[in-house]
């Protein structure tokens, strides 16, 4: 399993698409126990030659368990509120990885309800990337943790996912050049109802030179 993540996230993505990613959470409280996601869709990111990458600029704190070793988790905090779950891709000092943007829970479903605080629709517990986190019962605590040993269990597709049944375009809400269609790095189930809607950032900066 790990040597088929041991690639760029570009290549990784497809084998993605329809696989479960579980997470047996442990502790005496109520938001411990097991729940599964069917990840439906994902982003490439591609550490220095990506400008919408964590990594463009190198290794820091933060994102150090970006750069591998493939199959561990990058889990980053953003906007003061929200986690966000990478799967780490390619090989130790490689920063590459698959940020899960959406799936469907398929199992534990009344323990995600609980975490989520009950949405109105079971389609919106894991529709989106911190939802997904939440879902899972993800946090900061869970950076670099190994998505092939307990208490995670990843579990791939039995065939990758046919080209003909996912779509591809320009990432969620990244800004700058990162957001272009010149990187359209999301990969999602084409007509799956569980995928996050699309959500442009802020555009590059005007680089014309005038006079």
């Amino acid at each position: 399993m790990r040597s088929l993540l041991s690639v760029s996230a570009l290549d990784a993505a497809p084998l993605l698409l329809g696989a479960t990613l579980t997470h047996d959470r442990d502790g005496d409280d109520a938001d411990a126990g097991p729940v599964s996601v069917r990840i439906t869709e994902v982003e490439a990111y591609l550490g220095p030659v990506d400008p919408g990458s964590h990594a463009f600029r190198g290794r820091t704190a933060r994102n150090n368990s970006m750069f591998g070793p493939a199959g561990h988790l990058y889990v980053y905090f953003t906007y003061g509120m929200h986690y966000c779950v990478n799967v780490v891709c390619g090989t130790d000092g490689w920063a590459t990885g698959l940020l899960l943007r959406a799936g469907e829970v398929t199992d534990g479903l009344a323990l995600a309800r609980r975490r989520r605080n009950t949405p109105k629709s079971d389609l919106d517990l894991a529709r989106g990337p911190a939802r997904l986190a939440q879902a899972l019962g993800l946090d900061r605590r869970h950076d670099g943790a190994d998505t092939l040993a307990p208490p995670f269990t990843l579990a791939l597709p039995p065939e990758p996912v046919p080209e003909a049944r996912y779509s591809t375009g320009p990432r969620v809400g990244v800004s700058g050049d990162g957001g272009t269609t010149d990187y359209p790095w999301r990969f999602w189930l084409s007509g799956e109802p569980t995928v996050s809607r699309y959500r442009p950032g802020k555009p590059p900066k005007d680089r014309r030179v005038v006079g």
